[in-house]
This record gives C-alpha cells, structure tokens and sequence, in this order.
C-alpha cells in the first residue's frame, strides 16, 4: 500500500513514495534510521551501536511502519503501536539471547522505562526519523499524516506520542499537524543516562479527513 508525491505533492519532491509497512530488504536502512535518531535514548540498552543496529533490523515487525522511498530508497520512517505490536520488536528472550544473562538483566530495565502502551482506541507512535539529506522537505509531514489514516483504517479516535525536551523541532512539527500537549513528566533520573530530562505526551484526534484519506484507494 502506498501513495505517489507528485510535483504539488506535500512533500514537494516528485516521486516520493509513501509506503505502508518496511520493504523486504530494507531491515538495516530503517534500523540505521532509528539509531541515529533515537541511538541517544537506545544505546543504554542497545549499545553498542552496531549491535543495537542489528538488534532492531533482526526484531522489526514490518507492518507497523510507514516508509518513505526516494528513488526506491528509504529515507524517512515512521513507527506505531497498535493491537500490542510496534515497529521495534524483540522480547525479553530476545534480548537475554543477543547480549546475555549478565548484561542483559539491566538493559531489560532501561527498555521498560520507555514501555508505552494504547489506551483503547488509541494508536501509540513510536518515533519518526528521516535522513539528514531529506530534512526539511516536508517528508516528517507526509509520513504523519499516513500514520493518521493507518488509525482511522483502524478504527482509532486519538493518535498518541512523546517528545523529549532536548527535540523541539519535533515538538514543533507535531503541533504543527494538530498535536496538543496533555502533560509533561520530569525525568531528572535519566538526564545522565539518556540525555534528556523531561517527556511531554501529545495528543491528535483521528479526523474525517483522515478517514476520508484510509478509504482512498490508494491507500488500500
């Protein structure tokens, strides 16, 4: 399932596919994309980074992305949480497996401070991360609003995500797209460990719009 950016397209680049759902192949280009969005907050748990990179290619559930390609290449991603699955995956098991008993143990701890879970009728995004050459071009803006018609599709009523406060371009994008901020949680104790020291949660209701883009067939 994809839509085509053409040359009005939002992200004013012709060409541009919007794609739902990972690529097959496309594992490691995503889980490089995450890192180095999100590395910050995973290499606690994930570290060292390319172990991290493998451990998300290796665990990700393919269906509960959105991709955007450039030339068949991604170079933008967007990931949810619905019906108890996101786009990262790997269990406990998992994770004991890949890093061992002894290290393992702790990184179970730091990745259960990040657990979020949906509330009933509720999509949970995960992050968004697009490259570095691609920022700025509206493609942020292309795969939230995908996101916003995979929940309508989905019978949601509320799109729900986090933004940490040393990332106020993301902030300021989300609010941008219809995102309000419902509160904000001070976390001191993970200031040293992640480098960030306060979560605000941020809500958007799925619209008619946005119904009315699930239903296109080109979104089908």
């Amino acid at each position: 399932m994809s839509t085509t950016a053409g040359e009005e397209g939002s992200a004013g680049r012709e060409g541009l596919v919007v794609h739902r759902g990972v690529p097959a192949g496309a594992e490691s280009r995503v889980a490089a994309l995450y890192w180095e969005a999100f590395g910050r907050k995973l290499g606690p748990a994930l570290d060292p980074p390319e172990k991290g990179r493998a451990f998300i290619a290796a665990h990700l559930h393919h269906d509960r992305g959105v991709t955007a390609l450039a030339d068949g290449h991604v170079v933008g991603v967007a990931g949810y949480q619905l019906d108890g699955r996101a786009l990262t995956g790997g269990g406990a098991k998992d994770v004991l497996s890949a890093y061992g008993p002894v290290r393992g143990l702790p990184r179970l701890a730091v990745l259960a401070l990040f657990e979020r879970r949906p509330a009933a009728g509720e999509l949970v995004m995960d992050g968004i991360a697009v490259d570095a050459a691609h920022r700025g071009s509206g493609i942020g803006t292309l795969l939230l609003r995908e996101v916003a018609a995979v929940a309508a599709g989905a019978g949601c009523h509320r799109i729900r995500l986090d933004v940490i406060d040393v990332n106020p371009r993301a902030r300021a994008l989300y609010e941008r797209l219809g995102f309000t901020a419902v509160r904000t949680e001070r976390t001191p104790y993970l200031r040293r460990l992640t480098g960030f020291g306060a979560v605000t949660t941020m809500h958007r209701p799925v619209t008619t719009a946005d119904a009315d883009a699930a239903d296109t067939p080109e979104a089908r």
